[in-house]
């Protein structure tokens, strides 16, 4: 892979909604090689979706419960994690699951409208899949910075400046 198509994921993970104009200025390339690698990145599996970091405690009422779920597994013989991994991300609550070094092999991020559904998500689906050794549920309660993006604004500083 060349740097401008590095130079150009880059820069698509921070905003995804740049225009290709502006992408085609900021590399030097023609708006055409832009559509094309940006199509050839689609195809390939390596752009794999375009979201929106979203503070949904402003946008509704009903705030989302978002739980952090350390899984203890048994691996199985020829697929070791990824057969687990695969059934517990099909979960329609599950928003991420990652492959950890220490403690705890899994670490499966889910959200859910009460603490209760998360809890019921955790008796019911998690915990009776039969390589489920242990869970180990924390509940986040506030979001400072995700996917880079910072929450809360930055204050502004009110202090006169004192110069001698």
């Amino acid at each position: 892979m060349d740097n401008k198509t590095v130079e150009l994921l880059e820069i698509l993970e921070k905003n995804g909604r740049i225009p290709i104009e502006t992408l085609a200025k900021m590399l030097d390339l023609k708006v055409e090689e832009i559509e094309r690698k940006i199509k050839t990145l689609e195809e390939k599996n390596i752009i794999l979706s375009y979201s929106a970091v979203v503070d949904w405690s402003k946008a509704i009422e009903d705030e989302k419960v978002t739980a952090v779920i350390d899984v203890k597994v048994t691996p199985k013989r020829g697929v070791g994690f990824n057969e687990v991994a695969e059934r517990i991300y099909r979960f329609p609550e599950v928003k991420a699951v990652y492959l950890m070094s220490g403690t705890y092999d899994l670490s499966v991020h889910i959200e859910g409208k009460t603490m209760a559904q998360i809890a019921r998500f955790v008796a019911e689906k998690l915990s009776t899949i039969d390589s489920v050794i242990s869970t180990t549920t924390h509940f986040m309660l506030k979001k400072y910075k995700h996917d880079g993006v910072i929450f809360e604004p930055k204050k502004e500083d009110k202090r006169i400046v004192v110069s001698p």
